[in-house]
């Protein structure tokens, strides 16, 4: 069987891309063929040499703010892994309709919260102000609307009272780790409905 290649891109520690990473054996059709973060000190690059994946670095502050010329090393770094899927797990950065028409139809991120509601930042924080009795996760198809790309897969998690934004974001993390791996096969696989946890 001729497996899928997978790109995770991260900023920090990258706990989602070691549950993709994990994920990806056995009988799963993709393989994880390169790590790669913008930030050079990310957690999740020692975590992914670890395991035998290939990482790089493309450090956005070595390009002055110009974002144009960041995405051109970005890409030409991805494509010499010729990857068939890009997995955004914590990767930090906003990425130009050009990024996203190159690797359109086969780029996943997740994102904390149950989109539409909550795009951008402080997801926790915003649910929980709100007043609402559940917060979650989204796998999207990303798309050059910010957080607004097909929703592949979502995952629920109850507000209780008392909640900080970090007891939320703790719980939703549980299931971040459970949902991706999971939407991440199936959108390998072809299929394209929405996946709920």
């Amino acid at each position: 069987m001729s497996h899928k290649k997978v790109a995770i891109l991260i900023s920090g520690g990258g706990s989602n891309m070691v549950s993709l990473a994990k994920s990806m054996a056995g009988d799963h059709p993709g393989r994880a063929c390169l790590v790669l973060s913008n930030v050079p000190t990310a957690g999740g690059l020692q975590k992914a040499a670890d395991m035998g994946i290939p990482t790089e670095v493309v450090d956005h502050r070595s390009f002055k703010g110009d974002r144009e010329a960041f995405e051109e090393e970005l890409i030409s770094t991805i494509d010499a892994y010729a990857p068939d899927v890009l997995a955004l797990a914590g990767f930090m950065r906003i990425l130009t309709p050009k990024f996203i028409t190159h690797y359109a139809g086969k780029t996943l991120n997740i994102h904390p919260s149950l989109l539409p509601k909550y795009k951008g930042l402080h997801t926790h924080q915003r649910a929980i102000e709100a007043g609402d009795a559940e917060g979650g996760c989204s796998v999207h198809e990303v798309t050059a609307e910010l957080d607004g790309g097909p929703i592949l897969g979502q995952a629920r998690v109850p507000i209780l009272p008392g909640d900080s934004a970090d007891d939320l974001a703790a719980r939703v993390l549980v299931q971040e780790h459970r949902l991706y791996p999971a939407v991440l096969r199936r959108f390998i696989e072809g299929e394209t409905g929405i996946l709920t946890l």
